[in-house]
């Protein structure tokens, strides 16, 4: 039997020279791994649909012998094109891919995260690059994951407590207005860096390039 879901791609890559291995964060699945045989060809029913950060409704066979699936069927419900013609909303896009991959397992269901993930690649595709949103998202992944920091042991001064909590709380369509002390804002990088480093273990991979400082 299929099993189905929603789901958003992370990562596409090579099997062979007519297959693919798409990644997908899933809302019911979480992290799954799938294999979309004869993906190159053609005359393929996944041609132009195993785009990276596309939306869809998928279905799988589940292995029983490995962690990588048979992808059976694709239908897009949105695609985000625009990720791809800029290089910073891409490597800010991709950045979250290493975040989430470094604070999970794979067939490990979070539904919290496919609406993280799908709310701030939204999010990129209709706004210019700004740190805030990519802070935004690392406070609120961290709070996914059960490793919200405490703002209050922290010490933090109260405009800096302020704008975290801000950042956490606001709804994407909300963060252009979200107020930001300038001050408050410059320690606001390095404390989510600190908090992700001490959760995750490391800092996720192209932390830097994802904020222009590459």
């Amino acid at each position: 039997m299929d099993d189905r879901d929603h789901g958003i791609i992370l990562r596409v890559r090579s099997l062979s020279e007519s297959s693919l291995v798409v990644h997908w964060l899933a809302a019911g699945m979480g992290r799954v791994a799938t294999v979309a045989k004869g993906a190159r060809r053609p005359k393929s029913p996944f041609l132009g649909k195993l785009d990276l950060f596309v939306s869809a409704d998928l279905s799988l066979v589940r292995s029983t012998r490995s962690t990588l699936h048979a992808l059976r069927e694709v239908v897009v419900t949105c695609r985000r094109d625009a990720l791809a013609r800029d290089l910073t909303l891409l490597a800010m896009a991709s950045y979250a891919v290493h975040a989430i991959e470094l604070g999970t397992e794979p067939d490990t269901p979070i539904p919290e995260l496919h609406d993280l993930m799908t709310g701030f690649v939204d999010h990129l595709v209709g706004h210019a690059p700004a740190a805030r949103a990519l802070y935004a998202f690392e406070i609120k992944l961290l709070a996914c994951l059960g490793l919200e920091p405490d703002l209050g042991e922290a010490r933090l001064p109260p405009a800096v407590q302020d704008l975290l909590a801000g950042l956490l709380e606001s709804g994407w369509p909300d963060l252009a207005t979200l107020h930001a002390d300038p001050a408050a804002a410059r320690i606001v990088g390095p404390f989510l860096e600190r908090s992700l480093r001490e959760g995750l273990g490391r800092t996720p991979k192209g932390r830097a390039e994802a904020l222009g400082k590459g």
